[in-house]
C-alpha cells in the first residue's frame, strides 16, 4: 500500500504547489488517514517541502481498528507529553526551509492557529481548503472492497436480528445487539450509532433508541452500518412487526420504495447530485409528502459516513465512476411512523452493469 499512500500525496503536492504552497499540515483525522494509512489520537501529516513525516503525541500504539502507518513514511514522535503535533509539524516545516504552510482552516481551532502563527511568523499560512476531501470523493478498488466487506457485515447482523424474536424487546436493546452483531462478524465497530425505530419513531432520520418496546402492528424501521479497516457503509430498512401489514402501511411503503428505486436508477457517471435529489424527491412530492422531507437524498461513504457528495437539491457537480453514495428516502407520518429505506451503492457507467448495490438484504415489506 505504501505506493497508493505515495500517490496520493503526491496528487496533493502537485495542487499545493500550482497554488502556491510548498508545504502543507493535514489535520483532520479522515484526511490523515487517507494520506499516511492511519491516524493515531492527536496526530497530523506534514506534507513537507523535502520530507514527509507522521507528527505524533508520542509513539504511535499498534491499533489495527486505526490502521497502520505506511511504511515508508517517517514517523516525527514528539519527545514528551504536553506538545502539539500541528504546532511541531509547523516548526518542521519553516526548518524544511519553507516560506508557505497551506492549512486546513476547516479544522483547525482558532486557538491552535494561532499558536501556529506565534511559533512560525514568517511563515505564510494559507488555507488547503477541502482538498483531501476532493481527493477522496473517487475511491480505488481496494477502498471499494473494505466498503463492499462492510455492507456484507451489516447484512450478515440485520439478517439475524430478523430471525429473533422482536415483540416486547425495546429499541435500545435491539440497537446494542445489532452493534454487538457487527462486531462479532468482523467489524471494526459500528459506522455510526445504530438506529432502531419502532410505531410513531420509525421513519425518522437518525432516530435515537429509546426504551419503547416493539409492538404488534408497529413498522420498526433499522439503520446500521459497519466500519471495516476504516471504511463505513450503512443499510436501512423498515418492517412491519407480528401482522400482516395494514393499507396504508403498504400504500406508504411501496411509494417510499419507489423513490429509492428512481434515486438508484438516476445513479450514473455524469449525474448531476441535484438530478438524482430530484429523480427521488419528485416521487414523494407528486404523491403530496413534500413538507417534512429529508435535506437531502443520500451522500458519499468512506472514512467518514457522511462524504461529498451530497445527493441534494441545491448540490453542485456531477458523480464519477466509484463513487460509493447511499440513497436513503424516507416519510414519517407524525404519531403514525414512517419508512425509510437506505441502501449504499457505488456508481459505475452502464457498460460496467450500473450502479453497483453493496446491501443486499431484501426489501421486501416483510410482516415479522
Amino acid at each position: 500500500m505504501s505506493e497508493v499512500y505515495a500517490a496520493r500525496r503526491s496528487r496533493l503536492r502537485e495542487q499545493c504547489n500550482a497554488a502556491g504552497s510548498a508545504a502543507a499540515l493535514v489535520s483532520r483525522p479522515a484526511n490523515v488517514r487517507y494520506l499516511a494509512g492511519a491516524a493515531p489520537h492527536g496526530a497530523v501529516l506534514l506534507l513537507g517541502r523535502t520530507q514527509d513525516l507522521l507528527v505524533c503525541a508520542g509513539p504511535p500504539e499498534d491499533q489495527p481498528t486505526q490502521g497502520r502507518p505506511d511504511e515508508a513514511l517517517p514517523i516525527h514522535a514528539l519527545p514528551g507529553p504536553g506538545g502539539d503535533p500541528a504546532v511541531a509539524a509547523a516548526d518542521l516545516a519553516s526548518a524544511q526551509g519553507g516560506d508557505s504552510l497551506a492549512v486546513e482552516e476547516h479544522h483547525l481551532t482558532v486557538a491552535r492557529h494561532r499558536a501556529i502563527r506565534s511559533v512560525v511568523p514568517r511563515l505564510r499560512l494559507a488555507d488547503l481548503g477541502g482538498a483531501v476531501e476532493q481527493l477522496r470523493v473517487v475511491k480505488d478498488e481496494e477502498e471499494i472492497s473494505c466498503l463492499r466487506i462492510g455492507a456484507e457485515i451489516a447484512d450478515q447482523a440485520l439478517g439475524e436480528l430478523l430471525e429473533s424474536i422482536l415483540v416486547g424487546r425495546t429499541e435500545r436493546h435491539l440497537a446494542l445487539e445489532l452493534e454487538r452483531r457487527l462486531v462479532d462478524h468482523g467489524a471494526d465497530g459500528p459506522a455510526f450509532p445504530t438506529s432502531v425505530a419502532t410505531g410513531p419513531n420509525a421513519g425518522r432520520r437518525a432516530h435515537r433508541p429509546t426504551d419503547r418496546r416493539v409492538e404488534e402492528g408497529d413498522f420498526l424501521s433499522v439503520c446500521l452500518g459497519a466500519t471495516y479497516r476504516g471504511y463505513r457503509c450503512e443499510i436501512g430498512r423498515t418492517f412491519v412487526i407480528g401482522t400482516s401489514p395494514a393499507d396504508w402501511q403498504i400504500e406508504l411503503y411501496d411509494l417510499v420504495f419507489a423513490a429509492q428505486r428512481a434515486g438508484r436508477e438516476a445513479l450514473a457517471p455524469g449525474a448531476a447530485y441535484r438530478d438524482v435529489d430530484r429523480a427521488a424527491r419528485q416521487v414523494l412530492d407528486s404523491a403530496g409528502y413534500h413538507e417534512g422531507l429529508p435535506s437531502l437524498t443520500g451522500h458519499g461513504v468512506g472514512l467518514e459516513i457522511d462524504e461529498d457528495p451530497q445527493l441534494a437539491p441545491a448540490a453542485m457537480g456531477k458523480l464519477d465512476a466509484c463513487v460509493p453514495v447511499t440513497v436513503e428516502p424516507g416519510v414519517h407520518l407524525p404519531g403514525r411512523g414512517g419508512v425509510r429505506i437506505d441502501d449504499t451503492l457505488v456508481v459505475r457507467p452502464e457498460a460496467d452493469g450500473g450502479p453497483e448495490l453493496l446491501t443486499i438484504t431484501t426489501k421486501e415489506l416483510l410482516a415479522l
